[in-house]
């Protein structure tokens, strides 16, 4: 499922594919626009997003 957000760093709107297959996942994915780490936490419940979070990676 492709899920839009917006980078902690550069604040543009970007995009990650998240796998529903797995309900809660924490991982690192680098921004399309500025390359910087973001941490991505995020739940399923149902097929849809519950919970969502991208942060700095401190």
């Amino acid at each position: 499922m492709e899920y839009f957000f917006t980078c902690p760093y550069c604040w543009q709107e970007i995009s990650v594919v998240l796998d529903t297959s797995v309900k809660n996942q924490t991982y690192v994915e680098d921004c399309e626009v500025c390359c910087r780490p973001i941490e991505v936490r995020y739940s399923i419940a149902n097929d849809e997003v519950a919970e969502f979070e991208a942060s700095v990676l401190e």
